[in-house]
């Protein structure tokens, strides 16, 4: 058997792009932290059931590109993939991470949907005449806590309730859920980056105010300080960092300084990266004052000609703007 979790699109290394507005974070810093074979190891030891870890084994982890959520569905999940010998077979354990804000009480049927296209891709592709195992996990932290059924039967109606002769059916599995809304500091375990990327998403959308937010990089920094190779440890600073200006609720200028202030003293090494993570958020903040100004310019009716010269975008800027404003 083997243990596949699903990644969507290659994950493998951090990005060295220059830092930049992110238009999914959760997906990003979700994938540029499981892409690692030793956070998903880190993971799976730390939180699989132990009857599953004493059958797989993790030495033989690999990273797998395939990916089974459509454009539709893209927001509000994503899919992590590795392939790991289990029991001597070949099988997959299915990574889903869910991060809408409320839990999809059709998650049991879109996981259902997943697994199946797996199996047709083994039978299609592959020539198998049986499909391997698919044992399905689900990772999510939203504004509420999971209260949804964890089962495929128990989504049927009635189903507990018929006779075997008629339950067997009716297609029935279970999926593990870990629903990181609420996982005190003592339940997030694991390599630093598992509880740096847990403890980002269970309280950064929270935060209320600047100094919350610092004390979520304080209590980050002190997690990544374990790391052994402290390049590793500068680039998932970067990849945090980002994570926390992409998602964090009304970060004024004046944050963003404090913010500079205090890396500059609990971790040096991360003072050049948050320093260019300013300046690109300065600049997004004038564009999107410009920006601003045209949208208002536009609402009072004010010749694009006019704007164009006022704001200095261009004309076609200026039109795509007031084309919004259409909507």
């Amino acid at each position: 058997m083997t243990i596949t979790l699903t990644v969507k699109e290659d994950a493998s290394g951090y990005s060295h792009t220059t830092p930049n507005k992110i238009e999914n974070p959760h997906d990003k810093f979700f994938k540029e932290t499981f892409g690692h074979l030793e956070v998903a190891q880190s993971f799976l030891h730390n939180y699989l059931p132990q009857h599953v870890m004493e059958m797989l084994n993790t030495d033989t982890l690999e990273l797998e590109k395939d990916s089974f959520i459509n454009n539709e569905l893209e927001e509000g999940f994503s899919d992590l993939l590795f392939s790991a010998d289990i029991n001597g077979r070949e099988g997959y354990v299915y990574f889903l991470f869910e991060h809408k804000s409320y839990p999809d009480k059709a998650i049991a049927f879109q996981l259902l949907k997943y697994m199946a296209e797996i199996w047709n891709t083994k039978i299609k592709k592959e020539k198998m005449n049986q499909v391997p195992l698919v044992i399905p996990l689900v990772i999510y932290h939203g504004a509420s806590e999971w209260n949804t059924e964890k089962t495929l039967g128990g989504m049927i109606s009635g189903y507990r309730g018929f006779p075997e002769g008629i339950r067997k059916f009716a297609p029935d599995y279970e999926y593990l859920i870990y629903d990181i809304t609420n996982y005190t500091d003592e339940e997030i375990k694991g390599e630093a980056r598992v509880r740096i990327l847990f403890t980002m998403f269970r309280d950064v959308q929270k935060a209320e105010n600047v100094q919350e937010l610092l004390e979520i990089i304080d209590k980050a920094v002190a997690y990544l300080q374990e790391l052994d190779d402290k390049q590793t440890g500068i680039e998932y600073f970067e990849t945090f960092m980002l994570y926390i200006i992409n998602t964090a609720k009304n970060i004024a200028q004046a944050d963003v300084n404090q913010i500079v202030k205090r890396v500059g003293t609990i971790y040096p090494e991360g003072s050049e990266v948050i320093m260019t993570i300013a300046d690109i958020w300065k600049e997004e903040g004038k564009e999107e004052g410009i920006r601003k100004v045209a949208k208002n310019a536009v609402k009072e009716g004010v010749e694009l000609r006019l704007i164009e010269k006022l704001t200095g975008l261009s004309r076609n800027e200026v039109e795509e703007i007031a084309e919004e404003m259409k909507k």
